[in-house]
């Protein structure tokens, strides 16, 4: 059997993800940390593995996988993790929650992309603190909406943890980062609680992984 590697860097919310994913699966891997605050992802030999310039890159199973959400799906179907329902109109809603938080407020508040708008100010600090907010305040406020049509038995979307919780919960390690108030959604603070309890995620919390 290859080994199994994940390229990632320990505050990447993407990374936080997989990381989550890997241990829910049992899957025993060896992490290379990727500094992204030194530049080491724009590295030739790590845009060769990961022409994006991003993390996580997983090696498994004699693939090289980039992109969070792909190798979240090919994780759940080959180690059957449950992490969506079969029915296909249930799972596209379940679907459509995660991305609101993976597609739509992660990308916007990428560390890179926060970086560059609060450089176009004179205030890049204090610029910086109020793009992260005007992004994950409403964007979870409407994830908060979107839950209200489950029942919350504990997690996000049914009784076991699923894909919106793997998405969520490094989103709230962010929030939580930049100072977000969350005290108002008392379905996602619900969910955290939840996903506290769980090896799975309380393993893969940045301050298990920050490197020495």
């Amino acid at each position: 059997m290859s080994k199994i590697v994940l390229y990632d860097y320990w505050r990447s919310s993407a990374s936080y993800r997989v990381r989550i994913a890997l241990n829910m699966a049992g899957i025993e891997y060896t992490s290379e940390s990727v500094d992204l605050v030194a530049g080491k992802q724009r590295s030739d030999d790590y845009l060769a593995k990961n022409p994006q310039g991003l993390v996580p890159t997983l090696d498994i199973d004699g693939l090289r996988l980039t992109q969070s959400l792909a190798i979240l799906e090919y994780l759940n179907t080959t180690h059957d993790l449950g992490l969506l329902p079969k029915d296909p109109a249930a799972r596209a809603k379940v679907q459509a929650v995660a991305h609101a938080i993976a597609v739509d407020i992660h990308p916007v508040c990428n560390l890179k992309v926060a970086n560059f708008a609060a450089g176009l100010t004179d205030t890049p600090n204090e610029s910086r603190l109020e793009w992260m907010r005007q992004f994950i305040a409403p964007g979870l406020s409407a994830v908060e909406a979107m839950l209200a049509s489950y029942d919350q038995t504990p997690y996000c979307c049914g009784d076991t943890p699923g894909l919106v919780d793997i998405c969520l919960i490094p989103q709230l390690y962010n929030a939580d980062r930049w100072g977000v108030d969350i005290s108002h959604l008392p379905r996602i603070l619900a969910a955290e609680q939840a996903c506290a309890n769980l090896p799975a995620f309380a393993d893969a919390h940045p301050d298990m992984c920050k490197p020495d």
